[in-house]
């Protein structure tokens, strides 16, 4: 695959890093690549492009003074419409695997530790876009008691309402919901994401039974299968 590959066409990226020097390099590098490329110092200016802009994707460093990145996505994840399920990879120094965790309960998609090699940043960038463009054949949507999933336009309402989903638990359920009531092996949905281990799989639908379960520690729908991996139980 060439450097700019014409795929990445008219893909905007939003960088958001403290960092002038990084900040730069990130935007030079992504666009050689063929993507369009905006950035922004830090959490405000970030929240005002992302009020004007549309992104495909967002790369957010931690460690950022006044709002760092953990904030910043939280905040993202609290917008409505498609800005946010933008997905986020974030970037930083802090690589214990709880801050890795706390990231993913956030709403992150991805989590690189610093230093990291351009070369591995585009390849989790495009596995991301990848994930955010799956989009399986059209079909009926699913009856979660109280809650209603879409598969093709990748909604959630429960009570009638609208629930923001993130684009990692939107391609989560959209893969559960093609084999409803079949075990789904854990470690196939944690193909592509930030823990092949299945620890990111695990956070997911932790986040996911609290937004479709009456009672998450006892779950209707979205079931654990001992020793294989999950299933989508719809009415």
């Amino acid at each position: 695959m060439s450097l700019a590959d014409p795929a990445r066409r008219g893909r905007h990226l939003l960088i958001v890093d403290d960092d002038d020097r990084i900040r730069e390099l990130l935007k030079e590098y992504l666009a050689r690549a063929g993507f369009r490329v905006t950035a922004a110092s830090g959490g405000a200016p970030a929240r005002r492009l992302i009020a004007t802009l549309d992104f495909d994707l967002a790369v957010f460093d931690v460690m950022m003074p006044g709002e760092d990145g953990f904030s910043l996505t939280r905040w993202l994840r609290e917008q409505r419409g498609p800005s946010g399920r933008t997905p986020v990879l974030m970037l930083t120094a802090r690589g214990e695997p709880e801050d890795r965790i706390e990231g993913l309960r956030l709403g992150a998609d991805d989590y690189l530790p610093k230093p990291f090699e351009p070369e591995e940043l585009l390849l989790r960038i495009e596995a991301i876009l990848r994930r955010a463009q799956d989009r399986p054949t059209p079909g009926a949507s699913l009856s979660l008691g109280r809650c209603r999933f879409e598969p093709d336009r990748g909604e959630l309402t429960c009570d009638g309402e609208p629930v923001r989903l993130t684009e990692a638990e939107v391609a989560l359920l959209r893969q559960l919901s093609r084999s409803p009531h079949e075990p789904v092996d854990r470690l196939e949905l944690a193909r592509d994401t930030v823990d092949p281990s299945g620890r990111a799989v695990d956070v997911q639908v932790t986040r996911l039974r609290r937004k479709i379960e009456d009672d998450p520690k006892a779950p209707r729908y979205l079931q654990t299968v001992r020793g294989v991996g999950y299933r989508l139980v719809p009415d």
